[in-house]
């Protein structure tokens, strides 16, 4: 089979970043959604890592994404949307800026047994002006709490769309891949400033 390449020349792209803590779902997001077997930057979580890394709240993962996840959907035949998982320490957190570098918005998956793990991911594009929604990710067994809870608990205005997810379905994760670009859309509009 010959190569043939992803993208035309004449084809549009554009960029969602997945943000979150650590252990929040972000990597298992991509893979749920995206067309490609999703680029993964893991490695094995050790003995080491438990000094600067919080366990305790996810003893059962084995492996932390320690550059980016990457994933692809093409949506049309000219347009195709590249999804970038954001690594969740705090170690990492330089690698931020270049990850957003051309997003037209973010996604912040929130695991509401670890809500502090969020603020540093609302911090970072609230200060760079990026359109972004929380998707509060409902992992068996957790507990449930609703939007509106979750909204003042990480003090965000009611522009901001909260949401629920499920990280491991692709239509609950298409569901909020769409509700990010809407809104990421609505907020370019004149009428939005």
């Amino acid at each position: 089979m010959a190569y043939e390449p992803s993208e035309r020349r004449d084809s549009a792209s554009t960029k969602i970043v997945i943000a979150g803590g650590f252990g929040a779902g972000k990597t298992t997001f991509v893979a749920a959604v995206s067309e490609i077997m999703p680029l993964r930057t893991e490695a094995m979580v050790t003995d080491a890592s438990a000094a600067v890394d919080a366990l305790d709240a996810t003893p059962g993962k084995s492996t932390t994404t320690v550059a980016m996840d990457f994933g692809r959907i093409t949506l049309d035949r000219d347009l195709v949307l590249y999804l970038f998982g954001t690594p969740g320490q705090r170690r990492f957190w330089f690698m931020w800026d270049d990850l957003v570098r051309g997003a037209i918005g973010a996604i912040i998956l929130v695991d509401v047994r670890r809500l502090q793990d969020s603020f540093p991911a609302v911090d970072f594009f609230e200060h760079r002006k990026l359109p972004f929604l929380v998707a509060i990710n409902e992992f068996d067994g957790g507990p449930r709490y609703p939007a509106d809870e979750v909204r003042r608990a990480l003090t965000l205005p009611e522009s901001t769309p909260v949401i629920a997810v499920d990280a491991r379905d692709r239509k609950s994760a298409t569901d909020a891949l769409i509700a990010i670009s809407e809104y990421a859309l609505a907020s370019l509009s004149p009428s939005s400033s």
